[in-house]
């Protein structure tokens, strides 16, 4: 249901954020970059779980931002085949079902279960 998955991204930092600690900054950028979307062949991106591994820092001539390689570990719900989900169905459209999905706790991991109380 909920896996970490290893990543590596390129991050680009604005200038503006430069006063900031690099993992903060940085932290905040993958955050808005993969926070609730949908990895092809991943899953949904759910939340940062840690950084692993910082490269060089560069910026680029006409670009005053710098950008650092970043190895990460990123929590995906990733639903496996056949599992099963709890739910309750609030409406049916061309887009799909929409509803609520109750989620238990024990699926979720040790770090995850303490946070999400």
């Amino acid at each position: 249901m909920f896996v970490l998955v290893e990543m590596v991204d390129t991050v680009r930092i604005p200038p503006w954020n430069f006063q900031r600690r690099l993992n903060e900054a940085i932290a905040e950028e993958l955050n808005k970059k993969l926070a609730n979307k949908v990895v092809y062949n991943v899953g949904l991106c759910i939340c940062l779980y840690d950084i692993t591994k910082l490269e060089d820092s560069y910026i680029f001539p006409g670009d005053g931002a710098s950008h650092t390689k970043v190895h990460f570990r990123y929590v995906v719900f990733h639903p496996f085949l056949d599992e099963i989900l709890v739910g309750k169905i609030k409406y049916c459209s061309q887009e799909g079902v929409h509803g609520n999905t109750i989620l238990p706790l024990k699926k979720c991991g040790g770090r995850l279960r303490e946070e999400w109380r």
